[in-house]
């Protein structure tokens, strides 16, 4: 999809960002201090789009960035200049890569998703000469659109084929689907991991008696969260709050007197003993008497409150009838050639 005076209005409610938390989830100066070249950043984003993207994907994650490093991490010069030339930053930038809707592929500071949740999926044990290779690649993607069609198609598998109209069905099976000059986050930055033929979730076959063999899987397909999941990435977290270092789990700040809101209590419940309206402690200790009467009364209120639920409960078996209905197994035209690239051998194009 071109962006156009039409749907630019579109995209920018799509990618409108939910404000930030106080306080990310992610230790940001921890991150930025860990991150090495070729590593992949997984982002758990705030907008409409990034919503849509979790829902398909399953995944808190809804976006992944390809890290460059610095201008001079990279080696070859005339990259340099030419990133120099289309993103004029200061050389101590961190630098990332990432195709995201509206934008294209595009370089972008490190730093812009300072107040977002991250993490860190770093190849194992990736040459330094194929993490050159890696960013070479990535740079040569920059200008490219963002390919919404794609997302479109990776909605389609929430439902059974059989169900959907042909034209409705997705193309990302038919042989050069889709254009050349549109991608998704992380189809580029798979596509740039098989450049060096580097696995991320790859199909394991037998391969008669000579042992087994590894076919790529489809790029097209590639999700952020199939990087967190693959076992040949490490995962590095660096919480906010962390305990690991100097202090213990039991030391955190549980207690205290902060107060949820309305939307906050359906999601998230206090310490136990600590209520939403625990009254500031006086420093003569009046206050006793006080916390005694509106302990007895909270204690007096969930009783009430549990004997009733029980009777609704006891009312509700007697009311509810549950009809067993046969198990129909769901069967998949879709063969193990659409999912991975390479030939597969004839006898295996099974299910």
């Amino acid at each position: 999809m071109k962006i156009t005076r039409m749907t630019r209005p579109i995209v920018n409610w799509l990618t409108q960002q939910r404000p930030s938390p106080e306080f990310p989830l992610s230790d940001f100066e921890r991150i930025r201090y860990e991150v090495r070249p070729c590593d992949v950043l997984l982002i758990e984003g705030r907008s409409r789009v990034s919503d849509v993207i979790k829902m398909i994907t399953q995944s808190p994650w809804s976006h992944a960035a390809l890290y460059l490093g610095r201008i001079h991490d990279i080696e070859d010069p005339e990259l340099r200049n030419t990133l120099m030339e289309l993103f004029p930053f200061s050389p101590d930038t961190q630098l990332i890569v990432e195709s995201e809707l509206g934008l294209g592929t595009v370089v972008r500071d490190l730093a812009s998703y300072k107040q977002d949740h991250i993490r860190i999926c770093r190849p194992r044990g990736i040459s330094h000469k194929d993490s050159q290779q890696m960013i070479h690649y990535a740079i040569s993607q920059l200008g490219k659109e963002y390919d919404v069609r794609q997302i479109l198609d990776l909605a389609r598998f929430l439902f059974p084929w059989w169900i959907m109209p042909r034209r409705w069905r997705s193309s990302l099976f038919q042989h050069n689907a889709g254009k050349a000059t549109k991608t998704v986050c992380s189809t580029m930055i798979a596509e740039a991991f098989g450049f060096i033929q580097f696995p991320i979730l790859p199909l394991v076959k037998k391969n008669g008696d000579q042992g087994v063999q590894l076919f790529r899987r489809n790029p097209k397909l590639c999700t952020p969260r199939d990087f967190d999941y693959s076992p040949y990435f490490e995962i590095i977290k660096y919480p906010f709050m962390d305990f690991s270092d100097h202090a213990d789990y039991r030391l955190l700040p549980w207690h205290g007197k902060g107060i949820l809101d309305s939307q906050e209590e359906s999601m998230y419940v206090y310490p136990e003993g600590q209520t939403s309206d625990e009254p500031l402690p006086a420093p003569n200790g009046n206050n006793e008497k006080s916390v005694k009467e509106t302990d007895k009364k909270d204690s007096n209120s969930e009783l009430s409150e549990h004997t009733e639920a029980e009777e609704n409960s006891a009312q509700s078996k007697k009311r509810l009838k549950v009809k067993k209905e046969p198990f129909v197994a769901f069967t998949s035209p879709q063969t193990d050639a659409d999912f991975y690239e390479g030939e597969m051998p004839a006898g295996r194009r099974t299910h």
